[in-house]
């Protein structure tokens, strides 16, 4: 797609964003990876940035990827850190068992399915308009992960629930809005409940020289649900095996529920209609901070 059709398409384009959210709604990167972008908290675990979600790259039709992985530690203190083939429609061994354990009723079983269940994350280019901790990151396009609570604000923006409310593509150039991000930490973990779209306004006033010069310097988000990102159903089923069946080291904490499974036995294969195991967390930096532990090791 050209980017002068990129322009005539700029709120059609809404149209079939939305029909990928109904499809969605039925239905990795290195850890040290410098494209992407992070905003960082103060002392009190506050953060404040303004963001430009960007459109979809040339060659590509949707302006986000949407990975799920899972990231837990057995109980001999090894990481399984992976992408889930869930995100492609395959068959996951974690997602299975954690089905059955989910589905015995039994609440211990249960603290284990939710040790271990998949992480949901989307990747977008942004364009980073404000970043008060990093000026030098401003004006300057990054990858950016984030989680289901973002997603929804997206989402929110593209198909209001109330009559009167225009829909708006924040992925724009031409007519979407820069996203007030506001980072609190609750508890141990971000909560970006406060974050907002401003107006709906034009990136660099709509100056299209500068619009497609950006436009040409995007990522491609492909590659993060290219096949190769995932390892086969045997590979996973082998490594999970493996990481379940580890002996205690010292220093690991028996208590946590993700230390449980050694001493249980692993549960039978679900047949192939039972759904995966559906609680997926809302964090946007899950497994940035699984990697980063497993690195520290």
């Amino acid at each position: 797609m050209s980017f002068q059709n990129l322009k005539k398409q700029s709120q059609s384009n809404i149209a079939s964003l939305s029909r990928e959210l109904e499809k969605m709604n039925k239905g990795g990167e290195s850890f040290k990876d410098d494209r992407f972008w992070n905003i960082e908290r103060d002392k009190s675990g506050n953060g404040f940035a303004v963001i430009r979600f960007l459109p979809a790259c040339e060659g590509e039709e949707i302006p986000w990827a949407r990975v799920f992985s899972h990231g837990f530690r057995g109980p001999g203190g090894d990481w399984f850190i992976e992408n889930c083939p869930t995100t492609l429609g395959q068959k996951c061994p974690v997602c299975e068992a954690n089905s059955v354990l989910w589905n015995s009723g039994i609440e211990s079983d249960k603290e284990i399915a939710r040790a271990r269940k998949r992480k949901l994350r989307y990747i977008s280019n942004i364009l980073v308009v404000s970043d008060p901790a990093h000026k030098e990151n401003e004006g300057k396009i990054f990858l950016y992960n984030y989680g289901k609570k973002i997603f929804d604000k997206i989402t929110e923006s593209m198909t209001p629930q109330f009559a009167g409310e225009e829909p708006i593509n924040p992925f724009d150039f031409w007519k979407g809005r820069n996203f007030k991000l506001k980072v609190r930490t609750i508890g141990d973990f971000p909560n970006y409940d406060a974050s907002e779209f401003a107006s709906p306004s034009a990136l660099f006033e709509g100056d299209d020289a500068k619009l497609e010069k950006l436009w040409k310097q995007q990522y491609k988000l492909n590659e993060f649900v290219a096949p190769a990102e995932f390892k086969s159903y045997e590979e996973l089923q082998t490594k999970f095996s493996q990481v379940i069946a580890g002996k205690q080291k010292p220093g690991i904490n028996d208590s946590n529920p993700a230390s449980k499974f050694a001493a249980k036995k692993e549960a039978p294969k679900p047949a192939d209609n039972t759904p995966p195991f559906e609680a997926d967390i809302e964090e946007d930096d899950n497994i940035s901070y699984f990697k980063r532990l497993a690195s520290e090791e």
